[in-house]
């Protein structure tokens, strides 16, 4: 999925019209759903990384930590 459409939910428009008119209301509702988007990547990315990490720790083993004058 393209960030673009993960931002919009929808494949990018080509060509634009102007509006100058009225209130922002389509922006205050774009806003809040990029920050609902960007909750849940953020999550889904957290999660992603626990899992990677426990599979990466379980092939680590413990390191034996010298000390001065081994």
């Amino acid at each position: 999925m393209s960030l673009f459409k993960a931002n919009i939910r929808q494949d990018p428009y080509i060509g634009f019209k102007m509006r100058k008119k009225g209130k922002f209301k389509k922006t205050e509702k774009f806003a809040m759903r990029i920050k609902e988007v960007h909750k849940e990547v953020k999550v889904a990315l957290r999660k992603s990384q626990e899992e990677i990490r426990k599979y990466a720790d379980r092939k680590r083993s413990k390191v034996k930590e010298y000390q001065v004058g081994d």
